[in-house]
């Protein structure tokens, strides 16, 4: 019997220890500052929900950045081969282009008072180059104003000529679907296949 009353004793303690758990469950579970942090989480976790769904991950966005920053990359490294293949044949084009292309980089980097003093004293004596520049300029976008508008007249009339194949197209595709679209509904009887 003692054992049994042993027993008894753990059973109780068990049961006491389930109860202590679930009253402690309830009063959690209708606990005014429960219930409100379980909102605010339900909340939060909705407009993380929103914003992923909207704006996708970092991890998204560090490879679309990625991505990005590799087509630049490539841009970069193909770019004098595409300067070289549009200046083929137009030197003046590429020394200008070439010109730019260094005041670009002089300009990413500030000038030392030795490289000012020295600019200064340059200056004076390239302003006649300067000029015969500027006016070479002006004569080469002069010169290629008319092949400009050639080109994007051809453009235009070969959208244009496009667009009508299209047209005619599409009418000629929906001419038998209209036909037979109006023969079997006027009367509510198909005709039978033609035999050819």
């Amino acid at each position: 019997m003692g054992q049994d009353t042993e027993e008894l004793k753990r059973e109780i303690e068990d049961t006491r220890a389930d109860m202590s758990e679930t009253l402690d469950a309830i009063g959690d579970r209708v606990s005014p500052g429960r219930i409100v942090q379980r909102r605010k989480n339900r909340v939060s976790a909705s407009i993380q929900d929103l914003r992923y769904r909207v704006m996708g991950t970092a991890e998204d966005s560090r490879e679309g950045l990625s991505e990005k920053a590799h087509e630049a990359t490539d841009a970069v490294k193909h770019t004098p081969d595409a300067i070289s293949s549009g200046t083929q044949g137009s030197p003046l084009v590429a020394g200008a282009l070439a010109f730019g292309f260094g005041f670009l980089i002089a300009a990413a980097f500030s000038p030392t008072n030795t490289e000012k003093r020295a600019s200064a004293k340059v200056m004076d004596k390239l302003e006649p180059a300067k000029e015969q520049l500027m006016d070479s300029a002006k004569e080469m976008a002069e010169h290629l104003k008319e092949p400009a508008k050639a080109a994007a007249m051809e453009i235009k009339d070969t959208a244009t000529e496009s667009a009508s194949t299209v047209a005619s197209t599409a009418r000629d595709a929906a001419e038998p679907m209209m036909q037979h679209g109006s023969g079997s509904s006027g009367t509510g009887m198909t005709e039978p296949p033609s035999t050819i």
